[in-house]
């Protein structure tokens, strides 16, 4: 279980005055074997000066885009240049407990956990009586908005809410679900399922596929991650709010997906798609890799390339 490496992936955008808080949360998780990688999203303020501090440290990547390509994307460029066991996602302005990762890849090493002949295992494809292995850990939050209100997130059955609208569990707040930024995810449940759909309800849409597809789930019932929303946060901001005509359009996205689900029984993967990938500057370029995971060809041909820039630059050469 020691060698068992967790990528943690900060996607950010222009939030200079928070991500160093979130950056060195990741790097002191007791989980020693990670690395954190955040994606500069093509921001224009001091980010990439304040993480300078940072550059030394081998466990550490800074990335900065050279356009911006929105969170979603963000996140996809993310995957496609790390390879550890795990992913995990955390926003500029989450603080994940110091034992978060560490409970989290308990679960998902697992070696012992069975499908109950009680339940219905074959509907999501699985044998009764099977070991499972564990694709996703989720941990409950705790959400401090902007007013100052604090709220704990535990209405783990709202992961159900577009399947199931009519179960109705008083919720305070709009989306209140365990929220899967939390969660630790298998490398092999990204390679079967692919990366973020390319909207603003990629959360969403990635927490029913995985769940469509019959993804092993487990939440932590511990609360291990704390969420600070801020005027600028992308479910407080006006373009990007519950109400934005953007966001309904891609909610109409994700429901057509459950449609499909109720069809065929399963959704498809989502190939990422990032053929014009530009890489402005990265503090380490020998951590750059490539995951398996599913991609279009060109979106492979321009990673490798910005691998061997990358690293032709470091060593003061030009790439081929």
């Amino acid at each position: 279980m020691t060698d068992f490496v967790v990528d943690i992936v900060i996607p950010t955008h222009n939030r200079a005055h928070l991500i160093d808080t979130a950056v060195r949360a990741a790097l002191q998780q007791s989980w020693w074997n990670t690395r954190v990688t955040v994606i500069d999203d093509g921001g224009s303020d001091q980010t990439q000066s304040v993480l300078a501090r940072h550059f030394d440290n081998p466990a550490f990547t800074y990335i900065r885009l050279a356009r911006n390509v929105g969170t979603a994307q963000a996140k996809n460029v993310g995957l496609l240049f790390t390879d550890g066991n795990a992913v995990t996602f955390h926003d500029s302005d989450d603080i994940p407990h110091r034992d978060k990762l560490m409970h989290q890849v308990r679960i998902l090493t697992q070696p012992t956990i069975g499908a109950d002949e009680c339940l219905n295992w074959r509907m999501v494809g699985h044998e009764p009586d099977s070991i499972l292995q564990v694709g996703v850990a989720l941990v409950q939050h705790e959400l401090i908005l902007p007013d100052g209100r604090k709220l704990t997130i535990r209405r783990d059955m709202s992961l159900f809410d577009d399947v199931f609208p009519n179960m109705q569990m008083g919720a305070t707040v709009p989306g209140e679900w365990t929220h899967i930024n939390s969660g630790l995810f298998r490398h092999e449940v990204l390679a079967r399922n692919g990366g973020f759909a390319p909207c603003i309800e990629e959360d969403r849409e990635f927490r029913n596929r995985l769940i469509f597809n019959g993804e092993i789930v487990w939440i932590v019932p511990e609360t291990l991650l704390t969420k600070i929303e801020t005027p600028d946060s992308l479910t407080q901001s006006k373009e990007t709010d519950y109400d934005s005509e953007r966001r309904r359009k891609d909610r109409a996205m994700v429901w057509e997906k459950v449609r499909q689900w109720r069809v065929e029984g399963r959704v498809d993967p989502v190939p990422i798609n990032l053929p014009d990938i530009e890489i402005a500057f990265v503090s380490n370029p020998a951590n750059l890799r490539v995951r398996d995971i599913p991609m279009t060809d060109p979106t492979r041909a321009a990673v490798a390339r910005s691998i061997a820039r990358e690293r032709a630059a470091a060593c003061g050469v030009a790439a081929e």
